[in-house]
């Protein structure tokens, strides 16, 4: 018998973002990523992201968060998911801030009075080499993509996942599924990335679409808003504090003046459950 099954989750979402969330601290098993595209199948259990929660590795966290996509690639950083997480560690600890580990560092998080999360998402990274980019590029903020030259610049951050931002005259009139498939695989990006198409709507509001790397469009990526916010402000297009509205919703990013950048918004829990062998049914 697979040894997910029989596993509980929890099915939640930030903003339309969907997130699978399983709890491994107790009995850690791998999950494979033939695993996570028999979940994400349609009429099974569709995410966008699995976060799935081993014991800590350090004495001050949580727990350490492993992220898979729903193609079952891995990723490092996931801000929706994080917040979903962090919402479910508050309740059942009665603790407003909890703090998780992940490929991309230590996660903060905060419970807020009205019921949304922030999340510090640690300090964004410019270096080409950070990111990661197959070469040199000089200055990140503004990379002319070979192929593309059309859309204009894009500018290129890693927070926790690499990230390329467009800011067009229009993110709701471009073709996000035809560009961000194309430009997910270009050459420029050995490890994949994230793309964004980002509108200034208001002198503290960016209007984003996201296309993420390993699950397509979808309706927010939390990640996708800290770099747009980020690059915006890097771009002085904004101040230090924002608005991102993404087709699922708000969330508010703040650049602090000591590098770091926090995320916050809300979530929503939607059901919970037994993994079944009909659900790992395609995991072999």
């Amino acid at each position: 018998m697979d040894p997910l099954a029989h596993r509980r989750f929890v099915k939640m979402n930030g903003l339309g973002n969907e997130i699978l969330v399983l709890d491994l601290r107790t009995d850690p098993v791998e999950v494979p990523a033939a695993a996570a595209r028999a979940l994400a199948r349609p009429g099974v259990l569709p995410f966008d992201q699995a976060m799935v929660l081993y014991p800590p590795r350090r004495a001050d966290t949580r727990a350490f968060v492993r992220i898979l996509n729903s193609d079952g690639s891995p990723s490092a950083a996931c801000g929706n998911g994080t917040r979903c997480i962090a919402a479910l560690e508050a309740e059942a600890s009665g603790e407003p801030r909890v703090r998780f580990e992940s490929e991309a560092g230590l996660l903060d998080c905060r419970l807020e009075p009205d019921g949304r999360v922030s999340v510090d998402m640690g300090p964004p990274r410019f270096g080409w080499h950070e990111i990661p980019l197959a070469r040199d590029v000089g200055d990140t903020q503004a990379v002319a993509i070979p192929g593309h030259e059309a859309l204009g610049p894009a500018s290129l951050v890693s927070m926790g996942n690499p990230h390329a931002v467009f800011f067009v005259p229009d993110a709701a009139a471009v073709d996000v599924e035809g560009l961000g498939a194309a430009l997910e695989h270009h050459p420029l990006f050995p490890e994949r990335a994230n793309i964004s198409f980002a509108s200034l709507t208001a002198p503290d509001r960016i209007l984003l679409h996201v296309w993420e790397r390993g699950a397509g469009r979808t309706r927010a990526c939390g990640t996708g808003a800290c770099a747009a916010a980020v690059s915006a402000m890097r771009t002085g297009r904004t101040g230090r504090a924002v608005t991102v509205t993404l087709p699922g919703g708000d969330l508010d990013i703040v650049w602090r003046h000591d590098g770091h950048v926090v995320m916050t918004g809300p979530v929503a829990y939607e059901f919970s459950g037994e993994l079944t062998p009909a659900m790992l049914g395609e995991a072999a």
